[in-house]
């Protein structure tokens, strides 16, 4: 179908419902508003399904706390898990991974900081940090692993980013004849939609010590109880197609 942005409100909900049908219901409204100048869109949407080579006990998920701050702490439904997966605390950053695989072969990569470390491991939140970390990761025996039942969904409007990361032409004077045949044609937005769901079956997406590790001889448990990162990674190229941070399981 083509849109018509001269009628801005139906080239909206004409791009919201294909996204929507696109990413199976997980993106119900990408744009909240389309200008009638509007021109030229760019949509980013991505649709990722898939479960858990070693999936949780329902019966077994039971509500627990999960401290969002140091002042503010949540009930969540906690998913817990005794797996042998892939496994790596550093000690540098001052975190700890853990990594589920699904029945694919891609797996999600979930990073647990130490208290008060978020945002210094946020800074260094680099590809040389990631690949590190994915050569690090050794199969370990974690009797018990505290996991929240979590939804997340956010959008961003990359216009700004773009603009800081050097891409400027195409929103002023870009000549994308080549797409579209009209030379004087610029883009007016940029949106990328992003939704992850994770429950004791697998993930689904279009990620009191907030992070408690028990370590003896025989045993790790690890529990995550305060705000941690998710990555996605899919098996065959190592791409990250999802990167997020679960600050509050009980918000979607």
């Amino acid at each position: 179908a083509r849109a018509n942005f001269r009628d801005s409100e139906a080239a909206r909900s004409l791009i919201n419902d294909y996204v929507k049908n696109k990413t199976q219901g997980k993106k119900e409204e990408l744009f909240k508003y389309l200008s009638p100048r509007t021109e030229l869109v760019l949509v980013n949407y991505i649709y990722f399904k898939a479960q858990w080579k070693t999936p949780f006990d329902p019966k077994h998920t039971e509500q627990a706390e999960f401290h969002v701050s140091d002042n503010k702490t949540v009930e969540v439904p906690m998913m817990t898990l005794d797996l042998e997966t892939p496994y790596f605390r550093d000690e540098e950053l001052g975190c700890t991974l853990v990594e589920l695989t699904y029945t694919s072969n891609d797996s999600a990569l979930f990073i647990l900081p130490d208290e008060g470390k978020m945002r210094d491991l946020e800074a260094k939140l680099t590809p040389e940090t990631l690949t590190r970390w994915r050569n690090s990761l050794q199969p370990r025996r974690i009797h018990e692993l505290y996991l929240p039942k979590f939804s997340i969904k956010s959008n961003y409007e990359l216009n700004d980013i773009l603009s800081q990361l050097g891409i400027r032409k195409i929103f002023a004077n870009a000549d994308l004849s080549g797409i579209t045949g009209t030379a004087d044609l610029v883009v007016s937005q940029v949106v990328h939609g992003a939704a992850l769901d994770v429950d004791e079956e697998g993930t689904e997406g279009a990620a009191a010590t907030g992070i408690s590790m028990e370590r003896t001889i025989l045993r790790i448990i690890v529990r995550v109880n305060r705000p941690f990162l998710i990555a996605i990674v899919l098996k065959d190229t190592q791409s990250i197609i999802f990167l997020g941070k679960v600050t509050n399981p009980s918000e979607a």
